[in-house]
């Protein structure tokens, strides 16, 4: 079994929304200094693949495909 970690984040030049409004609750409760915040989202899979190669090119083919939107993301995988 191989285990990763997927994490998608938005491109630098893409509004974050999110990001802003988390910076706000933080400012509102009390965190003062916080200059930026970016929001992103964390996958952790198990792939019952023996073959670590194969099992890397199905992580990028379901990054690809489903889990990041490459055109106003960026996704990393690191593995176990």
């Amino acid at each position: 079994m191989i285990k990763a970690r997927v994490t998608v984040t938005l491109k630098n030049g893409v509004l974050d929304p999110q990001g802003k409004a988390i910076k706000g609750a933080l400012s509102s409760l009390g965190f003062e200094g916080v200059g930026h915040v970016r929001q992103g989202k964390v996958f952790d899979l198990e792939i019952e693949e023996r073959d670590r190669s194969k099992a890397e090119a199905d992580i990028k083919a379901m990054c690809e495909k489903l889990l990041a939107n490459t055109v106003i993301e960026n996704y990393t995988i690191a593995f176990e």
